[in-house]
């Protein structure tokens, strides 16, 4: 190998290294991680935008009328719920004064325009029945299914645009999956 190949390949490697390690400053988005509390593993992640909503539905367990609440993460990771949809007022539900606007949708009760900060948080998955799903993108995530009467972390984090490549070799039909969970 002559002198200038070598150089050339020098300059290659570390113009490749160079790239790599600016990926890792990079803003690359945030990522939606559901973990399960006990065993702190975490179930799901999903790659998300700033604002994108994802909804949580379920079956009010007193009433047993439909709920979705539609959350959102801020460009820092921080949690916001956005929006209630119900049926018919039950245990918990309701407007909560200085949040949202109540208004008719078909046949619900909605609270829109909550954008209120919940932060990370913790679910009781019910039973099936209660069918806590998580809505995302159009698919659905089902968690009564498969993970009844485990408590879950929901958390929001930036990731760099390293991270972001990763995932998208690693889990390229959508968020990282350690159970099956799509129905």
């Amino acid at each position: 190998m002559t002198r200038l190949s070598s150089i050339i390949i020098f300059c290659v490697l570390g113009l490749v290294l160079s790239l790599i390690l600016a990926a890792g400053f990079i803003p690359g988005g945030l990522e939606l991680q559901v973990t399960l509390v006990k065993e702190k593993t975490p179930l799901l992640i999903f790659p998300l935008k700033p604002k994108e909503r994802f909804t949580i539905h379920y079956y009010h367990s007193v009433e047993n009328a439909p709920i979705w609440e539609e959350h959102s993460l801020d460009e820092t990771g921080k949690l916001y719920i956005e929006e209630e949809r119900y049926e018919k007022f039950g245990a918990g539900m309701g407007k909560m004064p200085g949040i949202g606007h109540m208004v008719k949708v078909g046949i619900y009760e909605a609270i829109k325009d909550m954008h209120m900060p919940v932060g990370n948080f913790i679910l009781r998955v019910g039973s099936p029945g209660v069918d806590h799903t998580i809505i995302w993108r159009g698919k659905r995530y089902n968690l009564s299914a498969t993970i009844p009467h485990k408590a879950v972390r929901f958390s929001g984090k930036p990731v760099s645009l390293l991270h972001k490549i990763w995932h998208s070799f690693r889990f390229p039909q959508g968020p990282l999956q350690l159970s099956k969970l799509s129905q």
